[in-house]
């Protein structure tokens, strides 16, 4: 079918081609199925193939995806290095390092991934690895996929999410229009009326509804196939059932040996438009014409094909997760249990870990359906991988199931390592009694048996659920003996665990030379390949500056470890490091950053765990200064998952923005003196110290000695003002304005409800204006609602734009608007998007209406019910 309505994109991915001579680029090719993604890809390649260089790679439909399949096409069409590093299993990172160096010539190159939306876990990190590196680059890489698919937690978002703005151009395809569905009718020789809205302008839809003849048009897209499909011969059938139920497409050498099937029916399955061939492949035109024939096939008929294909596989150089597919999809128990494990050792090996988790899933099923046993080594592997996936529980009941079978074989080395494992996974499901109780049995079994490894790594485990416990000087005494066995044995993983329990120990109680301890964990595991260690090292060195609101650190400690963790998809880490963030960013004043954070941080497709806790609190604690209902249930939820885990960390953070949030509705948190006195007994000075700052708040004295951080301690022994001083030293706007709150000073009261009313916190400064008038002091007017309203920290321009976004107004559109550039324009959605830590336009639209932007009326870029922006311009006006 001829490219109709597609010029102007075609000029813009010519226009992004030409400018990788000076910065390479992303370019999104998004749309529907059956939309036209695929054939415009076609018409550019071959529109600039002779001055640019192309590489391929799709990514497949298979039950579970296979690994980095877009990279061994890539790999076929290169050869060199990265196809050597694929054949011989070579790790991700040099992996992505080989396509880099391919892609690092003067010449232009356009590297297209299509169908993104069937990727595997490794092919998403490629996506981000190459995203991030692009603009280094003389290449253009395309993506395609199906965004009207995506849920709103599919990975894919968060990769787009995570691309570079500056470098990513979006090209979404629309249905045709009236006029060009009537053009291809009139070509085919049929009537126009009511195509249009009969196909709603697919192009898919339209060639096959035109395709179809006289005899009346077949309402679906199923119908349409099969009435082509039943006008075949039964051998062309049988072609096309074949083809079918491969989701890649099909080598002619495969069907020649499954089929046998003559050529002319082949040349008849062509001939009816379903079936077309490239090279030495014969696959199905869309793959909505695919599914319609394989959605037609009895139960039988497709395992029996499946079978077939199965048995002319076995034994070729064929990658291990298309066997996986053909063995679940002809329900072979055996091969499944026979190609299982391996699928899941190569998905793992490229950190493609929750395509490794479906490979164990369909070997347990089918286990269970043989009545076979499941090896431990299995189940420990499938513990690993659900791990490393954030799914928590089902790690531990993997972890379970193995233990079981170790303990009945009487593998007592193996029980003692399975007890450790199983500790650490109860610590991150957060269950911290069963992780200690796993813990001390790990250790008893193991000091049976002579010191090794294993020995050490349950001492280093001890120690590290002390350190979390802010059981301090225990985790230090635990720890040495581990970092002295390590060094005995060479292990480098156990020297990395326990150098980074005892460097947080030492930073907790105030030893800055457990950086130092830090710092060698992170290097220890960066040499030995132990991402999840190094990433651990960083995280601890990060989050515990910022506990410990050790500014002079925090904020470049915590950067570091999130640039670390980000490129290599370690969910649970850089949920962890976004919450403190927020937190961070929170109480140093920038408040819009700390709920893009903690929003960020809530969408990581982590599974189980407390850490989402770390998120909760900064975006609870936004809600309740600003006076948002939703602070309720968002503040309940934290202390909920922080209770289930038993761990001060936690806990503490939790119930102290519980008790402000009360605080600030008039009542009063009956956990808060209990969370105290386990604070106080932890010796931990920010805690006790905010925690005690509440309990004297609802009326409770707290002592003047109380072992605490420093603007608390002022506090407590009566001097508010040198608690200001020292928050202000910190940079900590709001807790400053407390502290002056504090005091019987009218002036200073005033200076503190300036500043909360400049920070947006509505609701604080609303209690302070009550407590003013109650003394009878002259209270200011509180800020008007266009300053208000906007917890989003939108300037003025960025409302009109956003407000024009949310009309449907394109960029060139809102640049004549508002007498702007289009690239102005450009950059200011661009800001908006990020504020709003959305993705797109129209979660920005939707955005908008949450917070109270409508549309613009009778010539007014902004909704009156936020009051008229100021026609003052502001330096992001340029």
């Amino acid at each position: 079918m001829e490219l109709l309505e597609r010029a102007a994109l075609l000029d813009e991915l010519g226009e992004a081609l030409t400018a990788t001579a000076s910065r390479g680029s992303v370019v999104l090719v998004t749309g529907e199925a059956g939309i036209g993604k695929s054939a415009l890809v076609r018409h550019f390649t071959r529109r600039h193939a002779a001055g640019a260089r192309f590489l391929l790679g799709a990514c497949d439909p298979l039950l579970t995806p296979r690994a980095l399949g877009p990279l061994h096409d890539l790999g076929r069409q290169t050869g060199g290095r990265l196809a050597a590093l694929l054949a011989a299993g070579g790790s991700r990172e040099q992996l992505f390092a080989a396509l880099l160096d391919e892609l690092g010539g003067g010449r232009p190159q356009v590297v297209v991934v299509e169908d993104a939306h069937w990727a595997d876990e490794a092919t998403l990190d490629l996506l981000v690895f190459l995203g991030r590196r692009i603009a280094g680059t003389t290449t253009l890489l395309v993506v395609t996929y199906r965004d009207d698919e995506l849920a709103a937690d599919h990975p894919l978002r968060t990769v787009v999410g995570r691309l570079p703005a500056e470098s990513v151009r979006r090209l979404p395809l629309e249905a045709l229009s009236e006029a060009a569905v009537a053009s291809l009718a009139r070509r085919a020789g049929r009537p126009a009326t009511g195509l249009r809205a009969l196909t709603g302008g697919n192009p898919l839809l339209v060639s096959e509804v035109l395709a179809a003849g006289d005899a009346g048009v077949p309402l679906t897209i199923r119908d349409l196939v099969l009435a082509r499909f039943g006008g075949l011969p039964e051998d062309a059938r049988e072609v096309l059932r074949f083809v079918a139920v491969v989701p890649t497409a099909a080598e002619l050498d495969l069907l020649e040996r499954v089929l046998d099937a003559p050529a002319a029916a082949v040349d008849a399955a062509v001939s009816a438009g379903l079936l077309v061939v490239r090279d030495d492949t014969i696959g199905f035109r869309h793959e909505l014409l695919r599914r319609a024939v394989e959605g037609s096939l009895s139960v039988l008929h497709r395992r029996g094909l499946n079978r077939r294909i199965l048995a002319a596989l076995t034994g070729g150089r064929v990658d291990v997760a298309r066997l996986m597919h053909h063995a679940r999809e002809a329900g072979d128990d055996a091969a499944v249990l026979r190609y299982g494990p391996e699928a899941a050792r190569q998905a793992a090996a490229v950190a493609a870990h929750r395509e490794a988790v479906g490979h164990y899933r369909a070997i347990l099923t089918h286990s269970e359906r043989l009545g076979a046993p499941v090896p431990a080594e299995v189940l420990e592997g499938y513990s690993v991988e659900c791990y490393l996936s954030g799914l928590s529980a089902e790690a531990v009941t993997a972890r379970r199931a193995a233990l079981a079978l170790r303990e009945t074989a009487g593998d007592r080395e193996k029980v003692g390592d399975g007890l450790r494992w199983l500790s650490r996974l109860h610590w991150w499901d957060g269950n911290r009694r069963a992780a200690e109780d796993a813990a001390a049995r790990a250790i008893a079994v193991l000091r049976e048996l002579p010191p090794g490894p294993r020995l050490a790594m349950a001492y280093s485990n001890q120690a590290q659920l002390d350190m979390l416990a802010y059981r301090l000087s225990a985790a230090r005494e635990w720890a040495a003996p581990a970092i002295e066995l390590a060094r005995r044995f060479g292990d480098q993983e156990i020297l990395t665990h326990a150098l980074t329990n005892i460097g947080t120990a030492r930073l907790q109680g105030g030893d800055d030379g457990g950086r130092a301890d830090l710092e060698e964990g992170f290097q220890v595991a960066v040499a030995s390949g132990l991402d999840d260690h190094a990433a651990r090292a960083l995280c601890n060195l990060a989050t515990t500056a910022a506990e410990l609101r050790d500014y002079r650190h925090a904020g470049d400690d915590l950067d570091r470890a999130l640039a670390f963790t980000r490129p290599r998809e370690l969910a649970g880490y850089t949920q962890h490091l976004l919450g403190h963030r927020a937190r961070l960013r929170l109480d140093r004043g920038d408040w819009p950053g700390a709920e893009r954070d903690a929003h960020e941080a809530l969408a990581e497709l982590v599974h189980g765990g407390a850490r989402v806790v770390d998120a909760l609190v900064p975006l609870g604690l936004l809600q309740a200064r600003r006076g948002d209902p939703a602070a309720d249930a968002t503040l309940d939820e934290a202390a909920d998952l922080a209770f289930a885990t038993g761990d001060l960390q936690w806990i503490a953070p939790a119930v102290a923005a519980r008790a402000e949030h009360r605080w600030l509705r008039g009542g009063a948190d009956a956990a808060l003196e209990e969370t105290f006195a386990l604070a106080v007994e932890a010796g931990q000075p920010w805690f006790a110290g905010e925690l005690g700052y509440w309990l004297l708040r609802a009326g409770t004295p707290v002592p003047a000695d109380l072992v605490a951080a420093e603007p608390y301690r002022l506090l407590f022994s009566g001097d508010w003002r040198g608690a200001a001083s020292s928050w202000e030293a910190l940079g900590c706007p709001y807790h400053r304005a407390l502290a002056l709150a504090h005091g019987a000073d009218d002036a200073a009261v005033l200076e503190a409800l300036a500043v909360l009313d400049a920070l947006g916190a509505r609701q604080t400064a609303g209690r302070l204006r009550r407590e003013l008038r109650t003394r009878g002091v002259p209270v200011p007017r509180g800020p008007t609602r266009s300053t208000s309203a906007n917890p989003a920290g939108l300037t003025a321009r960025q409302v009109e734009v956003l407000v024009l976004v949310a009309d449907g107004l394109r960029d060139a559109e809102i640049a004549a608007r508002l007498s702007l550039s289009a690239k102005t324009v450009g950059h200011h959605v661009s800001a908006v998007l990020a504020k709003l830590a959305v993705g797109s336009r129209h979660e920005a639209a939707a955005r908008a209406g949450e917070l109270g932007i409508a549309p613009p009326k009778d010539g007014d870029p902004v909704n009156r019910s936020w009051g008229r922006v100021s026609d003052t311009p502001t330096a992001e006006d340029s």
